[in-house]
């Protein structure tokens, strides 16, 4: 217990404290000018604003990686260390990070792109077309990330065990879903915690375990685990979440447009065009998004609820379910009784131990 604690405050402080020192040192780039030199500086480079601007992005993003990456060594790499639950040496965490980094700008470029020719072409109404555009992104990228993406990080095999794709399979006829692709992955070159997942949409969707689930968890275990997963599809919580978070979308990018038309004046832009006052977008949707946070969190914790109860009823191992939730939380140091603030705020799941009194009433 001491030691998940310890674990999960250590992982929310560098949280909290890396994302409030993202916030603050992003508003004093802006109001120093400072990215108003950076503007000046690669100006002469190129005649075309979009080039300008993923210059400027590039630039300023290599400058706030290096600046964070003593942080993030110490909570991606020494804490998951210390506290036993990495297998990465220091060459694998920066080869991970790197391979990361470059899936994420190759996917940023046409975000980046995208958002300054809304502004451009719409003005203030530049919000409604990107967040359009979001929405279309995110579908294509849940099409495609379990076929291209994912394999870029991990070794992705069928499983061996005939029994337990026979026992997956049947769940999913019983559950209404055709399962034809049952996977394993190699999660255990960068972890010991366990995992598993339903990744995908339409024809691209697929049931991946981790490796460590299916080494340290026995077959009973593992059908209560993917109950779960796909109580999550019974319960149309896929649709639901896509819908909601379309909304959310379009709510929270009006209010960042809204208020980032009112900082422009204030830091001394003339323009929502200017690339030097892009910046000023990210600590408001920072802010924003913080807003949101407990919102969503509290969709999510109710999704989960309604999987665990569909994870009993097609089942029937309710005393199997609880232990599992049990094993994964002590093999992954999940926090069992957290902080009912902290739950409240930063959880998207329930704490394991009221997932597992709720699960005892069924």
């Amino acid at each position: 217990m001491n030691k998940s604690k310890s674990y999960n405050r250590i992982k929310l402080v560098v949280s909290v404290s890396r994302n409030a020192a993202t916030f603050v040192i992003l508003l004093f780039f802006v109001w120093s000018e400072l990215s108003s030199e950076l503007y000046l500086l690669i100006s002469p480079i190129s005649g075309s604003e979009y080039l300008r601007l993923l210059l400027f992005t590039f630039i300023a993003g290599a400058l706030f990686t290096l600046l964070f990456l003593p942080l993030d060594y110490y909570s991606g790499f020494y804490i998951e260390h210390k506290f036993g639950l990495s297998n990465q040496t220091t060459i694998r965490w920066f080869l991970e990070s790197i391979k990361g980094m470059s899936v994420g700008i190759i996917l940023l470029v046409p975000v980046i792109l995208a958002f300054y020719f809304s502004i451009i072409t719409f003005g203030d109404n530049w919000w409604v077309i990107f967040a359009a555009i979001i929405f279309v992104f995110s579908v294509l990228l849940a099409r495609i990330a379990p076929i291209i993406i994912l394999p870029l990080f991990y070794k992705i095999t069928p499983i061996d065990d005939e029994d337990l794709r026979a026992s997956i399979t049947r769940m999913g006829s019983l559950a209404g879903l055709d399962v034809k692709n049952v996977y394993r992955f190699d999660m255990s070159k960068n972890t010991k915690k366990a995992n598993a997942a339903f990744t995908g949409i339409g024809k691209s969707k697929k049931i991946i375990l981790g490796d460590t689930l299916l080494a340290d968890f026995s077959k009973a275990e593992i059908e209560t685990v993917i109950a779960h997963e796909m109580g999550h599809y019974k319960n149309k919580h896929i649709i639901k979440g896509i819908i909601l978070s379309t909304i959310f979308s379009f709510i929270s990018f009006y209010l960042i447009a809204t208020v980032f038309s009112v900082l422009i004046s204030v830091f001394g832009f003339s323009s929502i065009t200017q690339i030097a006052a892009l910046p000023l977008i990210i600590p408001v949707s920072m802010f924003i998004g913080l807003a949101i946070t407990p919102i969503n969190n509290a969709i999510s914790r109710r999704f989960e609820y309604e999987a665990d109860n569909y994870a009993v009823a097609l089942t029937d191992k309710k005393s199997i379910f609880q232990d599992t939730l049990r094993k994964l939380t002590d093999k992954n140091l999940s926090d069992p009784e957290p902080h009912p603030l902290v739950e409240w705020f930063f959880y998207s799941h329930p704490s394991v131990g009221k997932r597992i009194a709720a699960i005892e009433k069924l």
